[in-house]
């Protein structure tokens, strides 16, 4: 006697009758059980090898009854086929479980905080920001083995064409890091930035304003007189940034406790600098001079630069805007002055290492820049001095290029 299929209003109206779970048969195993509570699921009942099993199908009436058929005439397919459906379901799930552990999401993020203790924190906003923005809205889901060259050149276009070519060029910087570190933890075997190579619109890398060396005495004084214009902590910190040519967030983060004044040497933490090693930087007398002056007007504040809240330092466009204001808009940074610095030292006697670890350019090898730190620091000594002089010089109408010296 054949099996009396169900109807949709059977379906609907269906309750346990008092039992803990009532099965309503619709032929070829599929049922739906019905619980005492009032809740409705689809299961399919088959045997495999001799074994009865059962597999859920979905919850009524969220998977209506030709659903339901439906997903049992496929499942029946694999059973004519000698596959398990529930081995088949198993191996799907697994299939997307790692698809999601192995997206491009899951190992750009994997990677980062893998790096994170290396980065200061600024850099490590950017690098997040630019993958957030930019790569995981269209690619992030993506298998990181299945994303193709075409679909990443496809995404760098969306950002060249809102005119940001430097930005393309860093994102996809930033990508091939990651397919890197894909293939170094077996999650892909391609890195599909170096199949780009030359596929991005050339950008033109933009230096940061600095004034040309014959130009600097006159900004000198310009600094020596703000104090007309402006006020007296930022003066200072140009004066001192001028002399120490340290990162303008260098500067402005600086802390009393870094300073030993005893031994004229100012300490920055690995914490605070670009490369996350320490860094040495002797002070000649006049830097002394500046710090001095400054410890009588910075209000008890463990900062050097303190702002308004003295718990905190002065912001990143204080120095900046100051130069603005005395008519340096788009001819001097902050930044400006390590470029000078290093054109007019490199015209002197001293070494060019000398200059460049006085600079904190980056150390590729982390353990030679943990030794590096206090390299050719008896010349780097003698440099600061030099340059400190040479300053004091320019402000008062010497020539532009100092006569090489004997480092």
């Amino acid at each position: 006697m054949a099996t009396q299929l169900l109807s949709a209003a059977e379906c609907k109206n269906a309750t346990s009758n008092g039992a803990r779970i009532r099965k309503l048969h619709d032929g070829d195993g599929l049922y739906l059980w019905v619980y005492l509570d009032g809740r409705k699921y689809w299961r399919l009942r088959y045997w495999q090898a001799d074994k009865e099993k059962s597999l859920s199908l979905g919850v009524y009436p969220k998977i209506s009854l030709s659903d339901a058929r439906k997903q049992c005439d496929e499942l029946r397919k694999q059973l004519q086929a000698n596959l398990d459906p529930s081995a088949e379901r198993k191996a799907i799930l697994l299939q997307q479980k790692l698809a999601h552990v192995n997206s491009f999401e899951a190992v750009a993020l994997e990677w980062y905080n893998k790096q994170l203790h290396t980065w200061v924190p600024h850099h490590a906003s950017d690098v997040k920001r630019r993958l957030e923005s930019n790569i995981f809205p269209t690619l992030g889901k993506r298998p990181i083995d299945q994303i193709s060259a075409l679909e990443l050149l496809e995404t760098l276009r969306k950002i060249e064409s809102r005119g940001a070519y430097d930005l393309a060029h860093r994102v996809l910087q930033v990508c091939g890091q990651v397919f890197r570190y894909g293939i170094a933890t077996g999650r892909c075997s391609r890195n599909l930035s170096t199949d780009l190579r030359g596929a991005l619109t050339p950008h033109v890398k933009q230096h940061q304003s600095a004034v040309r060396p014959e130009e600097l005495p006159e900004l000198l004084r310009a600094i020596a007189k703000y104090d007309e214009t402006g006020d007296r902590q930022t003066r200072l910190a140009l004066q001192l940034l001028a002399q120490t040519f340290v990162r303008t967030s260098e500067l402005i983060g600086a802390e009393w406790v870094e300073f030993d004044l005893d031994h004229a040497l100012w300490i920055i933490p690995a914490e605070r600098m670009k490369m996350k090693t320490e860094h040495i930087v002797p002070l000649a007398r006049q830097a002394i001079t500046l710090l001095t002056e400054l410890k009588q007007i910075s209000r008890g504040s463990r900062f050097v630069f303190p702002g308004r809240n003295r718990d905190k330092p002065i912001s990143n466009n204080t120095m900046l805007f100051a130069l603005y204001r005395m008519g340096y808009k788009g001819k001097m940074t902050g930044h400006g002055f390590r470029a000078v610095a290093s054109t007019i030292l490199n015209e002197t006697g001293f070494t060019p290492d000398a200059i460049e670890r006085q600079l904190a350019h980056c150390e590729r090898n982390e353990v030679r820049g943990a030794y590096n730190r206090a390299e050719y620091l008896p010349e780097r000594k003698k440099m600061m001095q030099f340059w400190a002089d040479h300053l004091d010089k320019l402000q008062a109408g010497a020539d532009i290029i100092p006569l090489k010296t004997t480092a």
